[in-house]
């Protein structure tokens, strides 16, 4: 067995474990689902089990091709975008390249890119790949289109790949997408997870040119996507349009709960996005306990190199009243 594969990143998807351990109806702020979704009214077609998924992928691709203004040729698709950032990092890198992280971010880049034999730089011109999410998890910063455009022209002199994770940017401000622009040097990867509160579908998709898209598919195994996951992607893209909704419910709801942290003095970063980090006087883990003992779940952000922070998402009206309840008796 090979000896330096790293362990596992930690995420937030404790909830179903920690339900079944308490035997509480936990409140869940852990996870950075949109709580406005639109209605999609889908009802899983049972026939759909008879057969493989078409691992082309052609009709969601399709889709997608239209919802985003690309050719369908480059387009991937994959089990979350986890799977996504995966099988780039194996299509791009080697053993020994460099790639550039700005911290505190999400884990996946880091260890997808060593699984594929690469290391972090601190030089972002050493880099081969650079990487990037925008709106950023887990502070909630996002960059306006204008500072990615000029990091793409950087990473095109730098002959560098320049990978955008767009994973909450429907749930902030779309018109700060670069999904497209079509570069050799770009690739941007979208979610359906967060934008519809489908985390247990797992469907992610990937823009970029078309060489690097075709190896990214032929990295994927087959029929990662499942035939209900397809069904349900296809008829929330069809969608997509409602998420406007969304983002002014998610917006006003923000503005609610953050003046709700101040009033408590908890300090907060600025958010352009459906979740907020806090930044305590004490350790993560012990607030997330004290919290969790009220019924409920943040992220705890020790993972993120912040120990002394925890991320919350923004959820509805009544429940948002109850996290802020629990952290006024957790912190006073």
């Amino acid at each position: 067995m090979r000896k330096d594969i790293p362990k596992k990143v930690i995420h937030g998807d404790r909830i179903i474990r920690l339900r079944e351990i308490t035997g509480k109806k936990l409140l869940d702020f852990g996870a950075n689902l949109n709580p406005f979704p639109p209605e999609i009214g889908w009802k899983p077609d049972a026939s759909l089990l008879a057969s493989y998924p078409d691992d082309s992928y052609h009709r969601l691709k399709e889709t997608i091709a239209r919802r985003v203004a690309r050719d369908i040729d480059e387009i991937c698709v994959g089990n979350g975008s986890v799977e996504i950032i995966r099988s780039f990092c194996y299509a791009t890198l080697s053993q020994g390249d460099g790639v550039y992280i700005p911290h505190p971010t999400f884990g996946e880049y880091l260890f997808s890119a060593r699984l594929a034999g690469a290391g972090e730089t601190a030089d972002p011109d050493e880099a081969k790949v650079r990487f990037l999410c925008n709106p950023n998890n887990p502070t909630g910063t996002l960059l306006p289109r204008a500072h990615v455009i000029e990091l793409l022209r950087q990473a095109e002199r730098r002959d560098q790949i320049l990978c955008i994770d767009e994973a909450f940017i429907d749930l902030s401000d779309p018109s700060q997408s670069v999904i497209d622009i079509s570069s050799p040097h770009l690739f941007v990867l979208r979610s359906l997870t967060k934008s519809f509160a489908v985390p247990g579908l797992r469907v992610g998709f990937g823009c970029g040119d078309e060489d690097l898209v075709a190896a990214i598919e032929a990295i994927r195994p087959p029929w990662t996507v499942n035939s209900f996951a397809e069904d349900f992607a296809v008829r929330c893209l069809a969608r997509s349009e409602e998420l406007k909704t969304s983002r002014k419910s998610i917006t006003a709801e923000r503005e609610w709960l953050t003046n709700a942290f101040e009033e408590i003095g908890i300090a907060h970063r600025p958010s352009d996005t459906n979740f907020i980090l806090l930044d305590l006087s004490k350790p993560a883990a012990d607030l997330a306990e004290c919290l969790l003992a009220r019924g409920v779940v943040v992220r705890d952000c020790t993972s993120f190199g912040l120990p002394q922070s925890i991320r919350v998402a923004v959820r509805t009206h009544e429940e948002n009243q109850q996290l802020v309840g629990a952290l006024e008796a957790c912190v006073h």
